[in-house]
């Protein structure tokens, strides 16, 4: 089993204390990674999870021995983290990144948040993206260089690495995190091609802004791995911009699941293999989660019951010279009340 160091000290001249500008209104490489994806593992647990105990369980092992663990909760205070108030409910933070080495946090930050609720009776999943530019409250690093104030909720990441991500997101939504997963971009399309291609239902026809600059219809359209990633990472062709992205990338994960769990994928080994390993290749998880455990909680996932979910906003907004998403102060309180105390039908109705 692979362990990394806690996370890498942030370089002191990107995060200056004063109200300047976040470095993410500077200019970004040409070349982005895809965004808000973070629920590869999810794909290769519930499909192994299922009928096919035997085949699953020695892939799962495998997977287990090989996979990258990251120290998500070390350095989160115990007396300032919320109470698991729904016993049996699972409450796991998904985090895409766009580096390779989760724990290489200097300068940049995580573009996907999403917390993921598994009821106590395991029948759903209900997935809640968290805008990356929300305004929150950050609390203070733990060398105490950075945070102890307002920002966009990414800049945790880059601040404390992955425990102050913890931290900040359960500040946040009150809602304890059980486990953490982190997931590489680099290697998401071959996930996808290891499926042999999805089908999604493009809203309306539109022309990618990055080469090769493809148009894609409206309508169903077959996608492979590069195809999937450009549709799911473009926003400024549509009025919503961040939104329209999460919106697209929401539904590109559906499709891959359907396509998992209904693509015989288990009765072809060769398939199989290469897409359990070009997924445990790209995940990082939390030092206590069980894959196999896990799998087996969400042997039943299908497309059907996992639902997508924006964190109550407000829409956009400026603070000084930033860009930000707010927060719907009514409605986050009651959502996640809902979601702490497991009860899903109001969470599917508080965030209405």
């Amino acid at each position: 089993m692979r362990h990394r160091q806690e996370y890498a000290e942030p370089e002191t001249r990107f995060f200056d204390e004063q109200p300047a500008p976040e470095p993410t209104e500077q200019p970004r490489p040409r070349r982005r990674r895809w965004r808000k994806v973070a629920l590869i593992t999810f794909l290769v647990l519930a499909l192994l999870g299922g009928g096919t105990a035997i085949a699953g369980g020695l892939y799962l092992r495998s997977v287990e021995s090989d996979i990258d663990r990251v120290d998500a909760f070390s350095g989160v205070p115990e007396a300032e983290r919320p109470q698991a108030v729904a016993k049996g409910a699972l409450n796991i933070m998904i985090l895409g990144s766009d580096s390779r080495d989760p724990e290489n946090t200097t300068g940049s930050r995580t573009d996907t948040i999403i917390v993921a609720h598994l009821p106590k009776d395991r029948s759903s999943a209900q997935l809640i993206s968290i805008p990356r530019d929300t305004w929150v409250p950050v609390p203070r690093s733990k060398d105490g260089s950075h945070g102890g104030r307002d920002a966009k909720i990414n800049a945790a990441y880059a601040w404390g690495g992955v425990p102050l991500m913890v931290q900040t997101v359960e500040k946040f939504t009150g809602v304890r995190m059980d486990h953490v997963m982190m997931i590489d971009f680099a290697g998401f399309k071959e996930i996808i091609d290891a499926l042999g291609g999805i089908e999604v239902d493009v809203e309306k026809t539109f022309t990618s802004i990055h080469p090769p600059k493809r148009t894609f219809q409206k309508g169903v359209q077959r996608m492979d791995g590069e195809a999937a990633l450009d549709y799911s990472r473009q926003r400024q062709q549509f009025a919503d911009g961040d939104f329209a992205r999460i919106r697209h990338q929401q539904q590109v994960i559906k499709a891959i699941l359907d396509k998992a769990v209904s693509g015989g994928i288990v009765t072809n080994p060769a398939r199989l293999n290469s897409f359990v390993k070009a997924t445990s290749s790209a995940v990082s998880v939390d030092e206590k989660m069980s894959l196999i455990s896990m799998a087996t909680d969400l042997r039943g996932l299908r497309g059907g019951n996992l639902t997508f979910l924006t964190s109550p906003t407000k829409g956009t907004g400026r603070v000084g010279t930033e860009s930000v998403v707010f927060a719907n102060t009514e409605k986050v309180g009651p959502f996640y009340d809902a979601v702490r105390r497991d009860a899903v039908p109001e969470i599917l109705s508080a965030a209405k």
